[in-house]
């Protein structure tokens, strides 16, 4: 593999280190284009990369452009048991396109089996800690597995799909799981993914016609009406200000913006 100039140690990865590659790449990543991104991703990293995919239309237009160039990603995907049924369709077709196989992580059984009987199966409807204690034991712990060992991580995040989103930076470092996190839609519209998408034939779910334009566990997941914001049908029960279940937020369970990560 051709060296890159912002490449990272061969040395164990330490904290101020990757601060410092992600700061460099979170620049350069602005001035290159998607399969330009990844491939810096990948060159700078001595590591595992693991890009988690919920199968939304982002998640498929990086799953092309990661395949398209063979990088050595590793593939994976959070098996709630209460995703839709269309997300299993995309997900086996999706891997009968790329030929290749997604590790799904499922959540633990023993914590499951306690969430239900002290909450009952639908709890997350009554109330917030309700329901992100249901994305804790359906999302936040299996990422932790998913995500174990990994010195990169790639997400589908965009800067448009909420207010909570913007501003937040193209590559990052995650101290609380100890890797570097990147974003390479995070400027792209839906339009272009939706035209990136529809140009490479790939694979998209078909409930992103019926208007479910984010798209996550059935329960928890509705249509949205015309000149909604994007992320409305996500627990659409709750305030605006409270729609993020985990995966994305720092330890005080808020999305980091780009302002306070220089800062910090």
């Amino acid at each position: 593999m051709t060296a890159s100039p912002i490449s990272a140690s061969r040395e164990p990865p330490m904290a101020d280190a990757l601060r410092t590659l992600a700061g460099r790449l979170d620049e350069a990543f602005a001035q290159t284009d998607l399969a330009g991104r990844l491939r810096l991703l990948r060159e700078a990293l001595a590591g595992p990369i693991v890009f988690t995919t919920s199968f939304g239309i982002e998640d498929q237009a990086l799953t092309h452009a990661i395949r398209s160039q063979d990088l050595d990603v590793e593939f994976a995907t959070l098996d709630t048991g209460r995703m839709f049924p269309e997300t299993y369709d995309v997900w086996a077709r999706t891997e009968e396109k790329y030929q290749l196989r997604i590790k799904a992580f499922y959540p633990d059984a023993d914590a499951l089996q306690d969430l239900v009987a002290d909450q009952g199966v639908n709890g997350f409807y009554y109330g917030l800690d309700m329901r992100k204690a249901c994305c804790d034991v359906r999302k936040v712990e299996p990422l932790g597995r998913a995500l174990a060992g990994a010195q990169g991580w790639i997400a589908g995040l965009r800067s448009d799909q909420s207010g909570h989103r913007a501003g937040l930076c193209f590559v990052e470092y995650d101290a609380a799981r100890g890797l570097i996190k990147a974003s390479p839609l995070l400027d792209f519209s839906r339009g272009q993914i939706a035209a990136f998408c529809a140009t490479n034939e790939v694979p998209v779910s078909t409930l992103h016609e019926r208007g479910f334009l984010s798209i996550g566990c059935a329960p928890c997941t509705r249509a949205i009406e015309p000149g909604e914001p994007e992320r409305a049908g996500r627990w659409w029960w709750e305030s605006e200000d409270r729609k993020e279940c985990g995966l994305h937020v720092g330890a005080d369970g808020r999305l980091r913006r780009a302002k306070e990560l220089a800062n910090s």
